[in-house]
């Protein structure tokens, strides 16, 4: 009766390495659901600091393209008082 211990002891050990096994499929698995979801939401983040950034260039564009115009009318209109001046 002594011989069927050893095969116990075994048994016991392999499920045990099988119940550990478990726990680590099931903990990884879990931990690569989260790093895909990570990962989905700073593809979306990237996608929209992207669209903002391109937003804001055109906004830049815009403006220079304004102050251009107001540097070009306040020097005609300094260029019209010169003349007022001069005269």
């Amino acid at each position: 009766m002594s011989s069927p211990a050893p095969e116990e002891d075994s048994l016991a050990s392999l499920e045990d390495r099988i119940r550990r096994t478990v726990e680590l499929v099931t903990t990884l698995r879990t931990e690569r659901d989260e790093a895909v979801a990570e990962l989905e939401t700073a593809r979306k983040t990237a996608v929209s600091a992207t669209a903002e950034a391109q937003k804001l260039r055109q906004e830049i564009d815009e403006l220079r393209g304004e102050r251009k115009q107001v540097r070009t009318r306040i020097e005609k209109l300094l260029g019209q008082m010169d003349l007022l001046s001069g005269s």
